[in-house]
């Protein structure tokens, strides 16, 4: 519940609409003020999720709380992070850009909402109900063994490794007003997603599943379909995982 909620926070939240507390609204202060407090959140939220999700933290979570409930106390506090983000962001309301052409806004506004679209349809491509934590815990509560996670290559992971992180920075920069405090927000979020899925999440992935991920790599883009393809078509024999 509270990463449907976080999640549907976040899309009012960087889309200036029906949330209490958007990007761009509050009580404007300082410029100094604003900007390092909302680097200071974005490296909070950053912390939090990329350290809980590091296999040797996992492995000591699990040891105090057990492994069906790692997941979904890992969502937990990583909505609990996106709460405090929006909460206490500050806005900087200086336009950087400004669209007032109605075709572009509506173009923009459709790109925006098709980001997060992407980011839910991708969850499901993967397992959107282990990816929240649930199946873990009904799992655990039916006394049935937890699964060993395979590599299954789906749909939009055909096109690019991360659509996930696509449907993100898509929705991060599309928008017809951009203030400061946006770009800020989208920038950081942009690095970060850059930073910790080559030198964090793809570094696991290749511990877990070894060749069968490096081929993967070498085929497939990391985010921005086209770039990085290096071969057209893939069939893995091994473990008979095909795209």
């Amino acid at each position: 519940m509270a990463g449907v909620a976080a999640l549907l926070y976040v899309i009012g939240f960087l889309g200036n609409f029906i949330v209490p507390k958007s990007i761009d609204s509050g009580a404007a202060t300082g410029f100094t003020q604003a900007l390092i407090l909302n680097i200071l959140l974005v490296i909070l939220f950053a912390i939090q999720h990329s350290l809980m999700a590091r296999p040797s933290f996992k492995a000591w979570w699990v040891r105090l709380i057990g492994t069906a409930a790692e997941r979904s106390t890992y969502v937990l506090f990583t909505s609990i992070a996106l709460f405090i983000l929006c909460w206490q962001w500050q806005q900087m309301p200086m336009v950087i850009w400004k669209i007032e052409n109605e075709t572009f806004v509506l173009i923009l506004t459709g790109l925006y909402f098709l980001g997060w679209i992407i980011v839910f349809l991708s969850t499901f491509m993967i397992n959107h109900f282990e990816l929240f934590g649930l199946k873990q815990a009904f799992g655990n509560f039916n006394r049935q063994s937890s699964d060993i996670s395979t590599f299954k290559i789906k749909f939009f992971y055909t096109i690019v490794r991360h659509p996930i992180m696509l449907g993100l920075i898509i929705a991060f920069w599309a928008t017809p007003i951009m203030t400061l405090g946006h770009f800020i927000f989208s920038l950081m979020n942009t690095l970060y997603i850059l930073i910790a899925v080559k030198f964090l999440e793809e570094k696991d992935l290749r511990k877990v599943f070894g060749k069968e991920y490096e081929l993967y790599q070498k085929k497939v883009p990391m985010i921005i379909p086209l770039i990085g393809k290096k071969e057209k078509q893939i069939t893995l024999k091994e473990k008979g995982t095909s795209f």
